[in-house]
């Protein structure tokens, strides 16, 4: 399985504690060996680091944990291949521009037998599942809304359709955002913590790493980390039910009329029959 790792902020933030988490699952902690990457928003355009090596071996990553970035939208992906060579192109976060903005997309799970056939403006460059599912879903948003980006409510209604029919073909676990909001499908598993005032100490579960947010934070701060599974080990972490569409705004979830899509239950999940 994959490794998602995801930020949203109200005000620019360095993601370094929770990378190196997160980085020590491409290979020390977790099995996750087929390519690692990241991508910052800042303003208006986008750093995107990736490297098909595992992240714990990793010169880029290294940099990545040195070069404390601050974004207000960040998503990091490591790779577990299922769908594709191990190659840079194969390799996420994908990135795109639509309606004058770029775009992010990274997924966790397996898509069996999901080959839509390539139309509209957005094409896959490598062989992945991920990258098709991502190019279909900003057609559908492209063809859908023409003139520009809708409403954010529209916006979320219509990624939970999208986010409920590719889920038909397996697992689709996914983040994806326009640098603006953070959009968390769990179709499986994936968990989220807001950090704000007052803040206190929290230690990594990956790494003996521990540090005390009141001392880099101002009351003001909030921000939404978001990982295929908890990234600390002294905090509370909120998991997401299967099946389950968030928008992250500023930091925190937004309040939405219908978050449901199809969730995904692995076979030796299912209860016994």
């Amino acid at each position: 399985m994959c490794q998602l790792l995801g930020m949203n902020c109200n005000v620019p933030t360095d993601i370094c504690f929770s990378f190196t988490g997160f980085q020590a699952r491409g290979g020390l902690t977790d099995i996750h060996q087929d390519g690692w990457g990241i991508a910052f928003f800042e303003g208006r355009g986008c750093r995107v680091f990736l490297d098909p090596r595992p992240s714990i071996e990793s010169p880029v990553a290294e940099l990545v944990r040195s070069y404390a970035i601050r974004s207000l939208n960040v998503i990091a992906h490591i790779r577990k291949a299922t769908h594709g060579d191990i190659t840079l192109e194969n390799t996420h976060p994908f990135m795109r521009e639509l309606w004058g903005q770029y775009w992010l997309f990274a997924h966790n799970g397996d898509l069996k037998a999901y080959a839509p056939e390539p139309s509209g403006r957005f094409r896959p460059v490598g062989t992945t599942d991920s990258e098709r599912a991502f190019c279909e879903i900003l057609n559908a948003l492209a063809q859908r809304f023409p003139d520009g980006p809708p409403p954010v409510a529209e916006l979320h209604e219509t990624l939970r359709e999208l986010a409920t029919d590719i889920g038909a073909f397996g697992e689709f676990n996914f983040l994806l955002s326009n640098g603006d909001k953070l959009f968390a499908h769990c179709a499986s598993r994936l968990s989220y913590i807001i950090r704000q005032a007052p803040f206190a100490e929290a230690h990594l579960t990956d790494q003996d790493v521990t540090i005390d947010f009141d001392q880099v934070t101002t009351p003001k701060d909030r921000v939404a980390v978001i990982a295929t599974t908890p990234l600390t080990d002294n905090e509370a972490w909120h998991t997401i039910p299967p099946g389950t569409l968030l928008s992250f705004c500023e930091g925190a979830p937004m309040a939405m009329t219908e978050c449901a899509t199809r969730p995904f239950f692995r076979p030796e999940s299912c209860p016994s029959t």
